[in-house]
């Protein structure tokens, strides 16, 4: 049986963080690629392509916010950021810019294998609750109306686009209507990884999943949120 090698990219300009994550990821059995600032990142990106990408904020010319925005307009390829800049208006950022995860420096390894790894088996956007493809047909509710073949979703009439993350994420909850989650279970439903992690990731896609799909974001009627609880799709 051939084994399938999955390709990361790694964007970062500091060498001593490219030797450390290429010696862990390839000691995974990942074939590695190197980047040292945006503009390489994405050049790569056109010419080898990858399957998922780790990526700094803080490069040379080109930030790796800029760089995740050019990528999200090419592929829908799982990037992860890996930064210093670790504030909660810097999560939150690099999550609305199009990445689907955000781990900040210095960080553990092993984490960051075990983060990618997640990120790539929860990488098609067909992953539904239990990973597999999401039966086709058709789901419509209201002003929603989702292709469950093609992906196409549309509000009042309008095609909107969505991101990978926010995808599966509305998935999730077509197939788990009116049941509550806490935001761990959403984070690890989604994302796979089986720790709290970076909860705000969640409330960021659920920000921005809320204003694609909702008439009023501010006063949501599908995905609500019950305090103290967690969010429920309410359909």
């Amino acid at each position: 049986m051939t084994k399938v090698v999955q390709r990361v990219l790694v964007v970062e300009d500091a060498p001593e963080v490219r030797r450390l994550l290429r010696l862990y990821l390839e000691n995974d059995g990942f074939e590695v690629a190197e980047a040292e600032d945006g503009e390489q990142a994405i050049r790569q990106m056109r010419e080898q392509g990858a399957d998922l990408i780790l990526l700094d904020i803080l490069l040379p010319g080109t930030s790796g916010i800029d760089v995740c925005r050019s990528i999200r307009r090419l592929s829908a390829v799982p990037i992860i950021f890996v930064s210093s800049m670790n504030e909660s208006r810097h999560v939150i950022e690099g999550l609305e810019s199009g990445a689907d995860d955000y781990i900040t420096k210095p960080f553990d390894p092993p984490v960051v294998i075990a983060r990618v790894k997640a990120g790539l088996r929860r990488a098609g956007p067909s992953a539904g609750a239990d990973g597999g493809r999401t039966p086709g047909g058709l789901w419509e509710h209201g002003r929603i109306r989702l292709d469950l073949d093609s992906y196409e979703l549309r509000v009042d009439g309008r095609v909107v686009e969505l991101y990978t993350k926010e995808l599966q994420l509305l998935l999730f909850f077509i197939h788990n209507p009116n049941r509550v989650f806490h935001v761990e279970e959403l984070y690890n439903k989604i994302w796979g990884w089986d720790s709290t992690g970076e909860l705000t990731t969640v409330m960021v896609y659920i920000s921005n999943l809320r204003k694609k799909i909702e008439e009023n974001p501010a006063k949501p009627q599908y995905i609500r949120t019950l305090r103290g609880f967690g969010y429920k799709f309410c359909v």
